[in-house]
């Protein structure tokens, strides 16, 4: 059974850092396109940043020069590295793989 394992979210002060890791039970890994998105109470989820297979990657405007996107394809795992964090960043955040594959969420508050 695929899954996607998500780990690292808690509660953090506004201007702190949070990193996200995701495991992924995938074979081959690499060749899986990653992506984390964000669903925050009330709204849609949106997409928050995508890992190419090679590693190249794209983020919404809203985070881009805060959080970085990574992978490592030795260990099956893509991490979110989230810095400057701000209350409107308060989301579950979810592991995706090729748009289909879900983890099951793992919680970030930005709270003072």
């Amino acid at each position: 059974q695929v899954q996607l394992v998500e780990s690292g979210g808690g509660l953090v002060q506004p201007g702190g850092s949070l990193r996200l890791s995701c495991v992924a039970s995938l074979s081959p890994f690499s060749i899986y396109v990653m992506n984390w998105y964000r669903q925050a109470p009330g709204k849609q989820r949106e997409l928050v940043a995508q890992i190419a297979r090679g590693g190249s990657t794209n983020y919404a405007d809203s985070v881009k020069g805060r959080f970085t996107a990574s992978r490592d394809n030795a260990k099956n795992t893509i991490y979110l590295q989230m810095n400057n964090l701000q209350p409107e960043d308060t989301a579950v955040y979810f592991c995706n793989a090729q748009g289909t594959i879900w983890g099951q969420g793992t919680q970030v508050t930005v709270s003072s």
